[in-house]
């Protein structure tokens, strides 16, 4: 979206959360950090002359689509969210659908399993309910410690392959996949592994979101910002 925005010139600024210590590099003025809230936001939108917001943050970041939604009620700016579908099985997957990271770790086996855990570094805490497992960690960046007994982390930026991620899989001897249904094609790889490995997946539906007008690709959201008379 950054790279369609600046390929036709509309002014426009990237705003990273900051959980990673390098983000990647955009093609637009970048910020990096919380806003404070949505009063902050709300501050911030207007001192900035934002005209129009695009919400293309992570499915699973419910707070900050739910702050979006709201200060663009309290300043009357046109707000979309650009989402990507989310992940829909296979005939041979072998998924079962939880509704919550709690959910997950309840769903994981009462026998040791060797886990790869594809949440990120946020939650883990959850799992730490469930001990007994050896738990795989994919991160962007390096842990300075986690709060489960048996972790290995691997340090890694997306996307993956199919190659790849099969290759990981076998070589942690992987038992079981707890994901996020994030949707997209850079994270998929996992789950295409898993099928052909047989592996079962339990898979954590997205979080509830307010109602908002929503784009599933770049090509809508530049539709939408013609419709707003941008001179896309």
């Amino acid at each position: 979206m950054a790279k369609a925005l600046a390929d036709q010139g509309i002014a426009g600024v990237f705003s990273y959360a900051g959980r990673t210590g390098a983000p990647v590099t955009q093609p637009l003025p970048q910020r990096v950090g919380g806003f404070g809230g949505v009063a902050g936001l709300v501050d911030y939108l207007r001192a900035e002359a934002i005209t129009h917001i695009l919400d293309a943050t992570h499915p699973f970041a419910a707070r900050m689509s739910a702050h979006a939604v709201e200060a663009a009620r309290i300043t009357g700016l046109p707000l979309l969210a650009l989402e990507r579908a989310p992940w829909q099985p296979m005939a041979e997957d072998r998924w079962h659908l939880v509704p919550d990271m709690a959910a997950a770790a309840e769903a994981l086996p009462e026998a040791p399993a060797r886990v790869f855990l594809a949440i990120g570094r946020q939650n883990l805490e959850v799992f730490a309910a469930k001990p007994q497992h050896h738990y795989l960690l994919r991160l962007v960046d390096a842990p300075e410690s986690l709060p489960l007994p048996q972790t290995e982390a691997v340090v890694a930026r997306g996307p993956f392959t199919l190659d790849s991620d099969l290759a990981l899989l076998r070589a942690h001897r992987i038992s079981h996949i707890v994901a996020k249904n994030a949707g997209g094609s850079g994270a998929r790889a996992k789950l295409d592994a898993a099928r052909l490995m047989g592996l079962p997946v339990i898979l954590i539906d997205r979080p509830a979101l307010p109602e908002r007008p929503r784009a599933d690709s770049v090509e809508a959201a530049l539709r939408w910002l013609h419709a707003e008379n941008l001179g896309v």
